[in-house]
């Protein structure tokens, strides 16, 4: 087991996650004067300088920040807890009385004798929460009347929301999906912690070989989770294709992930990296600014600009800097070197319909390895399975979905949770024929 001495630092420009019980946050820790923002209170980052990973702090109120939309803001410190044990809020308050049922209790916002300013002054006065939740309960008429079940709830809430300890965790893939899950579904195209782990385990991806995946808005979470895969210092390359100018890479950064290991994913443009490969680099030249529609201006003037140039037989001025070749040009060049040499697995998770992409990409894959289509509807994906069934292009084909409820167990009141969203999208996977 990893100790806390051996846990990895936290460094200026990491990525971190900071967990206040259930809640988690990702969280960039770009300088020393960064702050995050956990409901209404604001922390300061730079007690997290050096720390371990998995490390506890306590949050320390240091400033008053005045009222907002949110309501009265707090600035707290983070002070780093040596020592920290697992509590249960119930046997810390010493309760033992509840009541039978809640049928004789009115929710007529009279039941807690303590306003608000006179709590706002317990949280100024009291460090731990313990004592702020014991005389919240110790002035409520109806707390002791509650099932036992009720006054757990009551207890969780108040101390989720005046809990002190916050945990810095290093970001992993599990932990980057909740939390894009749960701000965001449609950010990540619906795909859950579930789903992502049948892509990763139908595609093969390992340690070895070359890898193809195309995917048209996961907020950089595909191409993250498939490189974290193939791992650090492996000879395994990841072609990530896109259909934008710029791919999204924020969970990919969110990893911190070793350069040697960036390095090995090559993100490309779709339409530019095709139209290189089947009209060849000398061509794209001059012609690949149409998938730069940001350059394609500036380049069109360039070409101009040299034709006059060679006309009057003049060298250029100093004013014009030479063409260079940009980043996206050489990792194009990277990219069709692969192509060439085919992929040992092919993945697609799109918005559009996958028909035309698996036509297109398809031949770049060696015979008998694995093809994973993703999609939100079900019926595109139908389509394409009769479609790939007819060509005889890829055998075993098999239609998923992908259902995941989950309950809450507790005697006599199992039953799903009341929000939840049981599917995410669709999987056709199948294998290629030579």
């Amino acid at each position: 087991m990893t100790t806390m001495e051996e846990q990895p630092k936290i460094k200026l420009g990491d990525y971190i996650v900071i967990q206040r019980q259930k809640y988690t946050k990702l969280q960039k820790f770009g300088n020393l004067d960064a702050t995050a923002t956990l409901g209404k209170e604001q922390l300061e980052l730079k007690g997290l300088l050096d720390q371990p990973y998995g490390a506890t702090f306590r949050m320390c109120p240091k400033e008053d920040l005045g009222k907002s939309h949110r309501g009265r803001q707090r600035l707290h410190a983070l002070e780093l807890c040596t020592e920290l044990e697992m509590r249960n809020i119930r046997e810390v308050l010493g309760i033992s009385q509840s009541g039978e049922d809640n049928r004789n209790i009115k929710d007529d916002g009279d039941s807690q004798a303590l306003k608000s300013e006179d709590i706002e002054q317990l949280r100024d006065e009291c460090k731990e929460s313990t004592k702020i939740i014991e005389k919240i309960v110790e002035n409520s008429k109806t707390f002791h009347s509650k099932t036992e079940y009720s006054q757990e709830k009551y207890l969780k809430k108040k101390e989720k929301k005046y809990f002190e300890f916050v945990q810095i965790r290093q970001p992993t893939i599990r932990l980057i999906t909740e939390i894009y899950y749960r701000q965001d579904a449609e950010k990540v195209m619906g795909i859950r912690v579930d789903t992502l782990s049948q892509l990763i385990s139908y595609s093969g991806v390992s340690a070895f070989g070359n890898y193809l995946l195309y995917e048209s808005g996961s907020n950089g979470l595909l191409p993250a989770a498939f490189l974290n895969s193939i791992g650090a210092n492996t000879e395994a390359t990841m072609v990530h294709m896109h259909p934008g100018n710029v791919p999204q890479k924020q969970a990919l950064l969110a990893l911190n992930l070793p350069e040697e290991q960036t390095n090995r994913c090559i993100s490309v443009n779709i339409y530019s990296v095709l139209r290189e490969f089947y009209q060849g680099s000398e061509e794209t030249s001059n012609e690949t600014e149409v998938a730069e529609p940001s350059s394609k201006k500036q380049k069109l003037n360039e070409v101009e600009d040299e034709g006059k140039d060679e006309k009057k037989e003049e060298p250029l001025s100093e004013t014009v800097p030479k063409p260079t070749v940009q980043k996206w040009q050489i990792e194009n060049r990277r990219a069709v070197d692969l192509m060439r040499n085919k992929f040992d697995s092919l993945v697609i998770a799109s918005k559009e319909h996958p028909a035309n992409l698996v036509k297109e990409l398809l031949p770049f894959v060696k015979p008998s390895r694995p093809v994973v289509i993703f999609s939100l509807c079900k019926e595109v994906l139908m389509e394409l399975y009769v479609e790939l069934k007819t060509s005889s292009k890829v055998t075993n084909l098999h239609l998923t979905s992908n259902w995941l409820r989950m309950y809450q167990i507790l005697p006599n009141r199992t039953h799903p949770e009341v929000n939840m969203n049981a599917n995410s999208g669709y999987l056709l996977t199948g294998y290629t024929l030579g």
